[in-house]
């Protein structure tokens, strides 16, 4: 009360007494503090029973007064007073001692505020980044501790200065056996006093860089470098009689104290306080930005980020519950690293395990966030340690288990993360990861090189149908990723050398036919046995595609030797016959519904393939080592295999399988183009291709049609029951038959508006 008292008294002085100039203010602040340790007997009083909080806001005050009465960048007698006289290196010692209690909070406060508030730079400067980087060393020791706020502010602030310079940085990266020698101190003694207010000529605060700087530092630079300077005996007594008691530290491992910034940021991440941690992630993802390379060094090799990023999130991902519902999983709301906070009586769709799972997908995504935005250096150390250490230690024996709910659950989350991540660097990792690194072309000895590539693959065609349409998604996914190396691996690879084709040389007397319209050596369709009975009204004629086929052009003229749009548009239209189509009953079903959405989806891949200078044109066969086996490769292998069993899968398998191949054909590569969409390529002996592999399906097709009565109308009627038109009823006979028939008859649809998409935009000039 007496204190308070006193208070109150001195501040009523102060404003009646006449102004003082500046300096002589500051000093007076200054002393008042000073004074009070030489002069107190107490020193279990709480800090904020005394004046000193006061003194320490009025001696911020004087000195932004200051600079804002300066030009910019000139250094007033107050700054050079504080410089000169290293106060901050006395309250540094004051803050550790924590004396009077509740000091270690004032000094955090003050430190903070000066490199906040004051705009000229003061890091470069001995007397202030020394002290800075003594307390940053005191944050995050304790966790859960009453200084925590006022220690991630302090160490933001540090973070965000270092931004603005990022060669400061340098200061930061301590010598570590000085370092380490100065931990070895047993005592604590203020290594500076109050000196009179002695004019500088060395400590210019200029922002110029530390080998031109008089009074400050380079970035070797340690507080053993130099004597300190006498001491005033009073208060050098006073504080050499400080006690400080030691507490328990965090237990974080801290391999070296080279960055110390980023340890007591990693420290303050496991902290209860989910604000506080989420302030020391952003701190982290600072650091991590800044361009030096030697930090960036330092960051990956001298402290334990990797380490703490990998193990979290390992930790997070083996605390999911294994009866987590993999539709939860691909269903649970996007989320953001820094906003994952969740309350399971306030979530009307909680479902067990969703608090553990909003952590995982939260971390995980604080590391895609800090890759993308760390220094390369720093981005490829993180993503290769999330790679061997949670991607390959984790999660692949999980990926590689037999038991069918553990495969579902794991593969769900692998889909999740597929679908999440954005940074370049982890993606490839990723990719590596699932795919492998292998870019020549498969066989079938060697089908089985990568093991997780082969396992997934193999899941694509599962007995558990769950399994294998959660893995077909995964790849859907994966290829809309902006990776050159998963279409590559997947499929190009084996399609380099075109030796799916016979090379047939064309002859003098095929001119005419090539002049016609048609290739050399190709079957016409239209005269096949299996089309014979294709209706003239299911056809587009040459005169209506007139209107719809780009026109010819000098650089791009109609018989370039390429098949003609519109045959291959009618091939695929009338691969499936008439008695077993059903749209042309229903509304709003035809064929150029795809287009708008052909045309959409082409443009997306175009832009992403864009960089990765693909030619125009296939490979020229005089090229082409043609007499090598050909191999389609285990994806297409796989999706092939479950193609000739569409009318013989569950409905929904037959969409995920028709959609990743749509999604395939999609690629403007000329290669996926020729072995996907064109019918009248010439296949070599033992070859088969998707146009290939639909010809045998509509083949079993018309002789299975012929066993089944009123096929037509219960076709109709299961395309109605799909799209909601027919209310459900009894079941229908052979209803896996009737659903893989309309998914067939859809795919055809899809694959004439990829292929006129395709052409359209190939021949525009």
């Amino acid at each position: 009360m007496f204190s308070k008292f006193t208070s109150i008294l001195q501040h009523a002085v102060e404003a009646l007494a006449p102004s003082l100039p500046l300096q002589e203010d500051f000093v007076y602040h200054w002393k008042a503090i000073t004074h009070y340790y030489i002069e107190t007997s107490d020193d279990k009083a709480p800090v904020t029973d005394t004046n000193i909080p006061s003194h320490l806001e009025q001696m911020l005050d004087i000195l932004v007064q200051e600079e804002k009465e300066r030009e910019s960048g000139e250094t007033g007698p107050c700054m050079e007073y504080l410089l000169h006289h290293k106060i901050l290196e006395t309250l540094y010692t004051l803050g550790k001692a924590d004396c009077p209690p509740g000091m270690k909070q004032q000094v955090l406060g003050f430190y903070t505020k000066l490199l906040g508030r004051i705009k000229q730079p003061l890091l470069p400067h001995i007397n202030v980044h020394r002290p800075v980087q003594k307390l940053i060393r005191l944050c995050g020791e304790v966790l859960a501790t009453p200084t925590e706020n006022e220690e991630i502010q302090f160490l933001c602030i540090v973070c965000a200065k270092l931004k603005e310079d990022p060669y400061l940085v340098n200061f930061f990266l301590e010598n570590k056996s000085k370092s380490l020698a100065s931990k070895g101190a047993a005592s604590v003694a203020a290594e500076d006093t109050l000196k009179g207010p002695d004019s500088l000529s060395t400590d210019t605060g200029q922002p110029c860089r530390p080998e031109q700087m008089p009074g400050a530092a380079g970035p070797e630079h340690t507080e053993l470098d130099e004597e300190p300077p006498p001491q005033t005996d009073d208060l050098s007594a006073s504080l050499d009689n400080l006690s400080v008691a030691s507490l328990p530290e965090a237990t974080v491992v801290r391999p070296s104290q080279d960055y110390n910034l980023v340890n007591s940021l990693l420290n303050l991440t496991r902290s209860p306080d989910g604000r506080i941690a989420v302030k020391a992630c952003e701190g982290l993802m600072l650091l991590a930005s800044l361009p030096e390379p030697k930090a960036a060094k330092c960051l990956t090799q001298s402290t334990c980020l990797c380490e703490l990023l990998t193990d979290r999130l390992a930790a997070l991902y083996r605390a999911l519950p294994p009866t987590v519902d993999p539709l939860d999983i691909e269903t649970v709301e996007a989320i953001n690293w820094g906003l994952d906070s969740y309350s399971h009586k306030e979530d009307a769709s909680a479902f067990p395990g969703k608090r553990a799972l909003i952590s995982f997908l939260s971390w995980f995504d604080y590391c895609d966030q800090l890759i993308k935005e760390a220094q390369k250096t720093t981005a490829v150390a993180l993503a290769k340690a999330i790679h061997e250490r949670f991607f390959i230690g984790v999660m692949e024996p999980q990926l590689m288990q037999t038991s069918e709910m553990g495969i579902l659950t794991s593969t769900a989350l692998l889909h999740r993360i597929v679908r999440q991540v954005t940074s370049n660097v982890l993606l490839q990792e990723m990719v590596f990861f699932i795919l492998g690194e292998q870019r020549e072309p498969e066989t079938l000895a060697e089908m089985n090189r990568h093991p997780l590539r082969h396992r997934l693959i193999e899941h694509c065609d599962h007995i558990s149908d769950e399994i294998s349409i959660m893995t077909l998604r995964m790849f859907e996914h994966l290829l809309q990723k902006p990776n050159e190396h998963i279409l590559y691996n997947l499929v190009l690879r084996n399609l380099e050398e075109r030796n799916y084709t016979e090379y047939k040389p064309v002859c003098p007397e095929d001119k005419d036919v090539v002049e016609n319209g048609q290739i050399a050596g190709a079957v016409d369709l239209e005269e096949d046995p299996l089309f014979t009975d294709i209706s003239p009204d299911n056809t587009l004629s040459n005169q209506e595609w007139l209107s719809s086929s780009p026109p010819a052009t000098p650089d791009h003229p109609k018989n370039d030797g390429k098949t003609e749009v519109h045959k291959i548009v009618n091939s695929f239209l009338c691969l499936v016959p008439d008695e077993a189509k059903s749209s042309y009953h229903v509304e709003g079903t035809g064929y150029d519904t795809y287009l708008r959405d052909a045309h959409r989806q082409f443009r997306d891949y175009c832009a992403i393939c864009l960089r990765w200078e693909w030619p125009g044109s296939p490979k020229a066969l005089e090229k082409c080592n043609l007499e090598a086996t050909f191999f389609e490769g285990h994806f297409l292998k796989v999706l092939f295999d479950r193609m000739g069993r569409i009318l013989d899968q569950p409905y929904d398998v037959n969409l995920q399988v028709t959609s990743v191949l749509s999604r395939l054909s999609l690629f403007p590569h000329p290669h996926i183009h020729e072995y996907l969409l064109d019918p009248y390529v010439n296949l070599a002996s033992g070859c088969r291709s998707l146009f290939s592999v639909i010809v045998r399906v509509v083949g079993d097709l018309m002789v299975r049609i012929q066993r089944i009565q009123d096929f037509t109308p219960k076709l109709l009627l299961v395309r109605k029951r799909l799209l909601g038109l027919e209310p459900e009823g009894p079941m229908v006979d052979h209803i896996t038959l009737l659903e893989g028939v309309i998914v067939l008859e859809e795919f055809c649809k899809e694959l004439a508006a990829v292929a006129f998409v395709k052409y359209h935009a190939s021949s525009t000039p």
